[in-house]
This record gives structure tokens, C-alpha cells and sequence, in this order.
């Protein structure tokens, strides 16, 4: 072609969560049964609509409604719904002109850093959930700027080492929270949260929270809504019913816009709204359904049991983890995620597990080649147990571990998951001398 076509940031778009399944569908043609624990589909695991949300979407289906264009912004009745959720809560009390619906939080994410001026740059956590961090790079060009999350002090933000970070560099334009987070399970305290807008109102940058699983915290852990703290910081924070309801397939997701009079975010977020209207709308059907089912008085109690449901889970997985040398895991306070983390030093690039597979014993270790060595331990745990996990180097982070997920709703099948994992981390460990070898992949 006589021009370049592609833009500079093409590179950055990556997505280990689904990458890691081509590879887990290869061992599949090969003969290896996959158990998937890569992704975070609640539906996939085993997890149903209760009978009376089911209810209410198949009414909605009745009605001719549901079936044209809405709003730009979104459904009226369901923005303001949600602009009342918001302002119960105390602290900063937004107009259903500060709710914008998208297709799904993916498609907010796309355009809040789609529309950023390129030099704008926005700082996130390390580990990274993937859609952020490959969205942000992909709109510089160049890798995510990141803040660490400090595994001794149960994933918690790094407050010396975001401030440090935004001080020296004046591109930074914008934070990025993820609470609860993915993909550790952490959940931020309110104190913490406040720190966390000082920076942001002291360099004069906005904030972006995803609070996709804020109403999946465990009983009993405290934290705030952006909304609660933001005071007077320009903000925008990420909500939506595929993890909620949870209702993945109906890509249906809303940011809530705080401070948008500031003149520059003004311009910015008209921008986002402008970027929307060429689409015309967000899918009509599942913005209806909101105020009916997020209204209806067995919804909360139908959250409590989720939660209740993940905690238990959660300490079942430390339960068995715990007790695995070489690794380090904090118990996750909300979602349904939990990383676990290798201790420096003990993976190398000599380490296996068997796998009795001939032809999958070769595919894994032709895709070993040059890889990270935490990535190297999730292939051969695919190839040996048919177990898919996702690196913890897949998510913007130098750190050496993996994710898993709480979602299995089979309760013998999802024990299995986690005392073969732990099984096969200690058979990998213990494969050949954990002396790190200088390689590229090396800890």
C-alpha cells in the first residue's frame, strides 16, 4: 500500500484473558480437556438469571419499546434511576445528563481513552486489567503508565510511587482506579480512596474509577463509591449489569460523569456523548430492564448471596493455597478473582510438569520458547491438567503469577480446580533446581 495504514498504537492491543484460549482450543483438537478458568463470564460457570429477573427481561421482549432507537445518552426513566442510586449515597448528586450509556463497559473504555488528546496520558494499576491497560497504550503509542499494587500489603495501591510518578511526569493527565479490582480481588478503603483524590486535586488531574463489581464487595469490607469522595476533582466512574445482574451477553454498561462543568473535561466528555451519537444509541433492551430488576425489592437480596457465595469461595481457595510453598496469595474482599504470585526466584526456565500427551507434550514445548517464566508454568499447566489460567505478565505487570477465577458453581469441580493447581505449582517447583538461569525470561 502506497501509505501506512495502521495506527502507532496497534501493537499495544492485547488481551492475554482471550489470547491464552487459542492456545487452550489447540491442546483441545490435540486431546487435552480444557477447564477454563481464563475469563470472567458468571453464565459460562454455571451461574442463572433467578426466575423473576428472567421475569422481566422476557416482558420487555413483549414490548414494542425495547425494539427502536433511544436516547443518545441513553433511556431517560433508567438514567435517572440511576442518578437517584447515585445521589443516596451522600457526597457528589449528579443530573441524569451526568449518565451516559455504552455496549458494555468495553465500549466506555474504547472511547474514554479513544478521545483523549494522544499526549494526554492516563496512569493505572500494576497488575492491569487488560482492556484498560491495552486501551490506554493504544492511544499513545507507547506502553501503559502504571502504579504499582503492592502484593505484601494485600494488592493495595502504592500511594509514594503514584505520586512520585505524576509529580515527575506532567503528561500524566488522569488515575485510573479499579475497585474492586481485577485481577487480585482487592477492594480499597475509604481513607485510601481519599488519598487517592488529594493527588489528583493537588496535580490537577481527573480521575477514572471502574467500579464494574463495587456491589460485589464481601460483607463485612469497607469501602466508598467515587461519587462518595470526589468532592470537587473532575471524575468519571464505569458501571454495568454484565457482572451484576449478571447478564455478560447483554453488553450493557454506563459511565457516571462528576465536576463535567470544568471547561476542559466539559469539551472532553461532550466529545465521548458526540463519539456515541455517530453509533445513534447503546442497545435499548437491557437499559429498560434496569430500573425493574435493580428496583425490584428481591434484588438486593440476590447480590448477598452472591456475595455471601464468592467469600466462601475466596477462602476455600486460600484455604488450599495457603499451604503451597513458593507462592504468595491475599485472601480477595470482592469480584471473583484471585492472583497468585510466585515468590523471586523460584521459577526458571527448566522447570516441567509431565504431560502424557505426545502431541501436546510437543505443541507446549515449542510454545515455550522465549516466553515469560510464569506464562512458561501456564502452558504447562494446560498441557499436563488442561487447567486455563491467565499470567499475571498479561496483565501490564513485571510480577511472575496468574489469575483464577471463584466463579465455578460445581463445588466438587471447582475444589478439584484449585488442589490440582496447588498440586501442579508444587510438581512444577520441585521439577529441577529453582537456580534462575539468565534469560530473557528469567525472574
Amino acid at each position: 500500500m502506497r501509505r501506512n495504514i495502521v495506527h502507532e498504537g496497534a501493537e499495544q492491543l492485547t488481551y492475554e484473558i482471550r489470547q491464552i484460549v487459542a492456545v487452550a482450543e489447540d491442546l483441545q483438537r490435540l486431546g487435552v480437556p480444557i477447564t477454563w478458568e481464563n475469563i470472567g463470564d458468571p453464565i459460562a460457570k454455571g451461574e442463572k438469571l433467578p426466575a423473576w429477573m428472567k421475569d422481566i427481561i422476557s416482558s420487555l421482549v413483549s414490548d414494542d419499546r425495547t425494539y427502536g432507537y433511544v436516547a443518545t445518552q441513553g433511556v431517560a426513566g433508567s438514567r435517572q434511576f440511576l442518578a437517584d442510586m447515585v445521589n443516596r449515597r451522600g457526597g457528589y448528586q449528579v443530573t441524569r445528563d451526568d449518565i451516559i450509556f455504552f455496549d458494555g463497559i468495553g465500549d466506555a473504555i474504547a472511547k474514554i481513552f479513544g478521545y483523549l488528546k494522544r499526549e494526554a496520558r492516563v496512569i493505572g494499576p500494576s497488575p492491569a486489567y487488560s482492556t484498560h491497560s491495552s486501551a490506554e497504550a493504544a492511544h499513545s503509542g507507547y506502553e501503559h503508565l502504571t502504579y504499582e499494587l503492592d502484593s505484601h500489603n494485600k494488592w493495595m495501591p502504592d500511594l509514594v510511587d503514584l505520586e512520585n510518578k505524576i509529580r515527575y511526569n506532567d503528561s500524566i493527565a488522569g488515575i485510573l482506579i479499579i475497585n474492586p479490582d481485577n485481577p487480585t480481588g482487592a477492594v480499597y478503603p475509604r481513607e485510601l480512596l481519599k488519598k487517592m483524590v488529594d493527588i489528583a486535586r493537588r496535580y490537577k488531574v481527573f480521575m477514572i474509577c471502574d467500579e464494574t463489581y463495587m456491589r460485589l464487595v464481601y460483607p463485612g469490607v469497607e469501602t466508598a463509591h467515587l461519587s462518595e469522595i470526589i468532592t470537587d476533582v473532575p471524575g468519571i466512574a464505569l458501571r454495568g449489569i454484565s457482572k451484576e445482574y449478571p447478564w455478560p451477553g447483554a453488553r450493557c454498561g454506563w459511565i457516571e460523569v462528576f465536576n463535567q462543568d470544568k471547561l476542559n473535561f466539559k469539551r472532553y466528555i461532550k466529545s465521548l456523548l458526540n463519539a456515541k451519537m455517530l453509533e445513534v444509541c447503546s442497545t435499548s433492551l437491557p437499559q429498560y430492564s434496569i430500573p425493574l430488576v435493580m428496583g425490584d425489592p428481591r434484588y438486593e437480596e440476590h447480590l448477598a448471596q452472591r456475595r455471601a457465595g464468592y467469600e466462601r469461595r475466596a477462602q476455600e481457595a486460600m484455604d488450599i493455597f495457603s499451604g503451597v510453598e513458593g507462592i504468595r496469595v491475599n485472601k480477595p474482599q470482592g469480584a471473583f478473582y484471585m492472583s497468585v504470585l510466585f515468590e523471586d526466584g523460584v521459577l526458571n526456565n527448566r522447570q516441567t510438569l509431565p504431560i502424557d500427551n505426545p502431541r501436546a507434550l510437543e505443541y507446549v514445548e515449542n510454545k515455550i520458547k522465549g516466553v515469560e517464566v510464569d506464562k512458561r508454568f501456564v502452558y504447562y499447566l494446560l498441557g499436563s491438567t488442561g487447567i486455563c489460567v491467565v499470567p499475571l505478565t498479561g496483565f501490564c505487570c513485571n510480577k511472575k503469577g496468574f489469575r483464577i477465577t471463584l466463579l465455578e458453581t460445581d463445588d466438587a469441580k471447582r475444589r478439584w480446580t484449585f488442589q490440582t493447581i496447588a498440586e501442579g505449582i508444587r510438581n512444577y517447583l520441585s521439577s529441577t533446581s529453582a537456580t534462575v538461569i539468565p534469560t530473557q525470561s528469567a525472574v
